[in-house]
């Protein structure tokens, strides 16, 4: 099995499979209402509805760099705002992410196997996640994932009790 089958099932693992830790990120997410997603309790950083989005654009940062772009913060934002509570922009964000999974999915199945160990062209910078290869790239968005889905999973016990 070659990196680009190993690093899609990881993904997809993560996303909607039965992974190893716990419940996926779309299962996770299925829990929570618009109303909860845009609820901050005191002493949060952000709410359900900004993880998301910061989740959506560093997936899209991800992608752009499989596909050869200069890396940068996301052209969105690093934690863009969601904006004030409304139902069907919480269903978009959603979707949205979905779909932009969908697409990463399709780049990482059919990306090159001798270019997963190339370094993206920028020295280290933790910030934006340059100095690594395609494949710690592509590694790094998934535990990305999982540490924000848990974000997720901990602010609605927090806010449902």
């Amino acid at each position: 099995m070659g990196i680009s089958e190993k690093l899609s099932k990881e993904l997809e693992q993560v996303l909607s499979g039965d992974p190893w830790y716990g419940t996926p990120v779309y299962s996770i997410l299925e829990k929570v209402n618009f109303e909860t997603a845009y609820e901050k309790p005191g002493g949060s950083a952000h709410n359900i509805a900004g993880i998301v989005l910061h989740m959506l654009s560093w997936a899209e940062e991800v992608m752009d760099r499989l596909n050869g772009m200069t890396p940068q913060m996301p052209s969105s934002g690093d934690w863009p705002d969601p904006g004030t509570p409304d139902e069907q922009k919480w269903q978009q964000y959603v979707n949205d992410l979905k779909l932009v999974n969908v697409n990463l999915l399709g780049i990482i199945q059919n990306f090159p196997e001798e270019q997963w160990a190339d370094p993206i062209p920028d020295e280290r910078n933790a910030e934006i996640g340059t100095g690594v290869s395609n494949e710690e790239l592509v590694r790094g968005l998934i535990q990305h994932f999982v540490y924000h889905s848990a974000q997720v999973a901990l602010l609605i016990r927090i806010i449902n009790g």
